[in-house]
């Protein structure tokens, strides 16, 4: 073997590549579960079978991953940016040329082969916003940078959701992760996560109760500036005594504008002790708490259509859905991965696989076939094994000499991240169920295609940092 054979081999990180591989392989036997009947010809490797179909994409996808070694990785950083522009124009045409499939025009057919633009923009955001954050005037620290990388992420989502494609434009939320570690002030998470409590709140319950949270909220951390424990103790407990007390005896509205008073007379008097910072942030906040909720409990009761609605039902109200209708799915996918017990069935056993209980098996929910059939050791097993990508994704992008290659590993990270979770979360019933394949498992070849591309651009872009 040559010297220079011996050092390529040498800085591939075959950590990466073997647990890419060996969840491409995973999913190559998930999916062949998902369709196996016995004595019939699954045929592996025609393009008119599901198996058959993933079998051609995962070849594909294989040789691709390792062309992209071959090409020099400062080549992405050079065109970042035509790429980038060339996934919002996919983005835009596929709403005038695509084809609809499932109420979404997310998709360009060509004869048997189908692309979804929207997995390509993943690929060439990560890139853009890599570079960006990269460029040695952006800080984001400042508002200007901020609005850049924040309409680098939002492009794409707009026209995303023109699709309308809710689980895809979601996805391009990750990015969060990669401007937190670059740098972006936490105070926007807290805001972020603020809107998302909001949300989940009124949709759970109703704005009353959303707004009498925030104000005990707000009193909270007015009472902890204080820097008087015990007082702040008492008066905590006994706001929360007699709203408990008074909650069903009296109607809602006065017992938020209990609240509200509270919180005013907080405001007032934090205001004469020269709190004058935290209540200009405070009641402008609780403001638009109230402003939102309402907002939200008004679209969801009065534009959202009744399939919509279904859906936020299931996630968060599943008790009010019907377990033959809009809640069938996920009743039958917690059947399935709970009838799998510790071990499982055995594989091509699942009874419930085999008689298709699970809709949409082969993609949103194939992870109820693993739950079956290799029960809770081969389910914890396959978190593990995305644990350990996506942490080992996280490594070659801090060990990195090039900030471009930490971005990007970074914006990678967070898109695999979403992808597993919220897909993993739907099967369970904890996420709302929006179409999200899982990396590598589900059926599609556009997704395994970019996934694979996109792994092999962070192999190279390793292998490059001892060449350097």
């Amino acid at each position: 073997m040559s010297r220079t054979s011996q050092f390529n081999n040498r800085t591939f990180d075959w950590v990466t590549i073997s647990l890419y591989s060996g969840l491409v392989l995973i999913g190559w036997l998930m999916l062949y579960a998902a369709v196996y009947e016995k004595d019939v010809d699954p045929q592996i490797f025609s393009m008119s079978s599901i198996v058959g179909s993933q079998t051609i994409w995962i070849i594909i996808s294989f040789v691709s991953f390792w062309l992209i070694t071959l090409i020099d990785w400062k080549l992405w950083n050079t065109f970042t940016y035509p790429l980038y522009g060339l996934a919002l124009g996919l983005l835009f045409f596929v709403l005038i040329f695509g084809t609809e499939i499932k109420g979404a025009k997310s998709w360009f057919r060509f004869g048997a082969l189908s692309f979804q633009p929207a997995e390509y923009a993943k690929l060439a955001t990560a890139l853009a916003l890599a570079a960006y954050l990269s460029y040695y005037k952006c800080d984001l620290r400042k508002l200007k940078s901020q609005l850049i990388a924040v309409g680098i992420i939002a492009l794409p989502i707009f026209l995303t959701l023109l699709q309308p494609d809710a689980g895809s434009a979601l996805i391009f939320m990750s990015f969060g992760i990669l401007l937190y570690r670059e740098g972006l002030p936490i105070i926007y998470y807290y805001i972020a996560v603020g809107l998302i409590g909001t949300f989940i709140l009124t949709l759970m319950y109703n704005p009353w109760t959303t707004i009498i949270t925030a104000c005990f909220i707000i009193s909270l951390i007015y009472l902890i500036q204080l820097n008087k424990k015990r007082i702040t103790l008492l008066l905590f407990l006994a706001c929360l005594v007699a709203n408990i007390v008074l909650w069903s005896k009296i109607p809602a509205s006065y017992l938020l504008l209990g609240d509200i008073v509270l919180v005013l007379a907080f405001s007032v008097y934090m205001w004469t002790q020269r709190q004058r910072q935290l209540v200009t942030i405070l009641v402008p906040a609780l403001l638009l708490v109230a402003s939102i909720s309402f907002g939200t409990n008004y679209i969801f009761n009065n534009i959202l259509k009744k399939h919509q609605q279904d859906r936020i039902n299931v996630w968060l109200k599943p008790q009010e859905c019907d377990p033959r209708g809009a809640l069938y799915n996920i009743v039958q996918s917690k059947i399935a991965i709970g009838s799998g017990g510790v071990a499982g069935k055995g594989y091509l056993k699942g009874t419930m696989t085999e008689l298709d209980h699970v809709p949409e098996q082969t993609t949103d929910f194939i992870f109820s076939i693993i739950g079956e059939e290799q029960g809770f050791i081969g389910s914890f097993s396959i978190i593990i094994f995305f644990s350990l990508l996506i942490y080992r994704i996280i490594i070659l992008g801090e060990r990195a000499k090039n900030l471009f290659i930490r971005r990007y590993a970074y914006g990678l990270a967070g898109i695999l991240f979403f992808h597993f979770f919220i897909n993993i979360g739907m099967t369970m019933g904890i996420c709302p169920v929006i179409g999200i394949p899982l990396p590598f498992l589900s059926k599609g070849g556009t997704s395994l295609f970019f996934f694979s591309i996109m792994i092999g651009i962070l192999v190279k872009m390793d292998q490059a940092r001892l060449q350097e």
